[in-house]
């Protein structure tokens, strides 16, 4: 028998195991969705970041972004819920939000074609804003470190 040196040796030994004849075979615990780009790579770029503060274009709710999907990601159950004359197109980046209005604070997933940046100088009171961002001087928000995903 040979012995594998080197940089191919290693690899090989690391990455070329073959199946042995008592392994079973890979089994899909759900059939394969041919509609969905598994592993694929979003052209999408998104136009807010994470620390931004935003607003919702139609309705009376302000947010701090804390996670951006670069197109949906949510549920179906989700998106059908919302009425088909204001539903946001699937194919644009989806936001994740410490939400607040006039009466309560809340998550919220918003599509960008319904977010505009918020000017204000009023800081936001979500309560969850605190163990994720650190308020600047200059009044904006940035990510603590060691909370991104």
């Amino acid at each position: 028998m040979t012995s594998r040196r080197g940089i191919p040796g290693v690899l090989s030994r690391l990455f070329g195991r073959r199946k042995r004849a008592d392994e079973s075979p890979l089994v899909l615990d759900r059939p394969l969705d041919r509609d969905f780009s598994y592993n694929a790579v979003s052209l999408h770029v998104a136009k807010f970041q994470i620390g931004q503060v935003v607003r919702h274009r139609h309705f009376p709710f302000r947010g701090i972004i804390f996670d951006v999907d670069p197109q949906f990601a949510n549920t179906e159950e989700w998106y059908e819920s919302i009425p088909e004359e204001v539903r946001p197109r699937k194919d644009q980046p989806f936001y994740h939000l410490f939400a607040e209005n006039d009466r309560t604070h809340y998550v919220a997933y918003v599509s960008e074609q319904n977010l505009v940046p918020d000017d204000s100088t009023v800081p936001l009171s979500h309560p969850d804003i605190g163990d994720w961002f650190n308020r600047t001087p200059r009044g904006t928000y940035e990510l603590k470190k060691g909370v991104a995903n």
